[in-house]
């Protein structure tokens, strides 16, 4: 009776570990040539002003074919930002609001990657900028896989909109009119494109 009990132990021990080993965990990093971050505020209550982060990187592991276990990095760099005028980029660095020197980098680590069905996933994770981190949701749209020469390559598309006033970039002005000179709400896409890493 012992070593049936301890045959089937052994048994089961096997079988974990051999569903272990087909678990395997597939490795991406971001494909910066083919991806972009942007962003757009309201300015002056009556117009959009767009701008991107030109220097970026991120990585996703999944041992899951539908990413519902990915574990998911996202990192820019905050004096990389760029809305095609020198002085308010200047500005955007300075203290009122990113303080790229003494925060040099905007994270993001992903807690939940939540499948909605089709091809759509809700995105939450721990969002960093300056010394404060609050909780974001994206929506996520995710592109397929494909196969080429140069390896796989997997396409996400991430929207979310962050109050700014939360990570403390609190500069504005009042008009005469109503309203402030910089909208409180940012609208955020990434356009993500990953190489799977071998």
């Amino acid at each position: 009776m012992q070593k049936t009990i301890f045959g089937l132990f052994l048994l089961t021990a096997s079988l974990a570990g051999n569903t272990t080993a087909l678990a395997q965990v597939t490795k991406w990093t971001v494909d910066k040539t083919h991806s972009n971050t942007k962003f757009t505020v309201t300015h002056m209550a009556i117009s959009e002003v767009d701008g991107s982060f030109r220097n970026f990187d991120g990585s996703l592991e999944s041992g899951k074919p539908d990413f519902s276990d990915a574990k998911i990095q996202f990192s820019i760099e905050a004096a990389s930002i760029n809305t095609d005028n020198e002085n308010r980029d200047n500005h955007l660095k300075g203290d009122d609001f990113f303080n790229a020197a003494q925060f040099p980098k905007i994270t993001f680590v992903g807690t939940t990657m939540k499948p909605l069905g089709g091809n759509k996933y809700q995105l939450t994770g721990n969002m960093t900028v300056r010394d404060v981190t609050k909780t974001v949701t994206w929506d996520v749209i995710y592109g397929g896989i494909m196969s080429t020469p140069r390896g796989r390559k997997a396409g996400f598309k991430a929207k979310a909109t962050i109050n700014r006033f939360d990570y403390n970039l609190k500069w504005n002005r009042a008009l005469e009119a109503g309203g402030l000179v910089v909208g409180e709400n940012v609208d955020v896409v990434l356009n993500i494109q990953l190489n799977e890493v071998k």
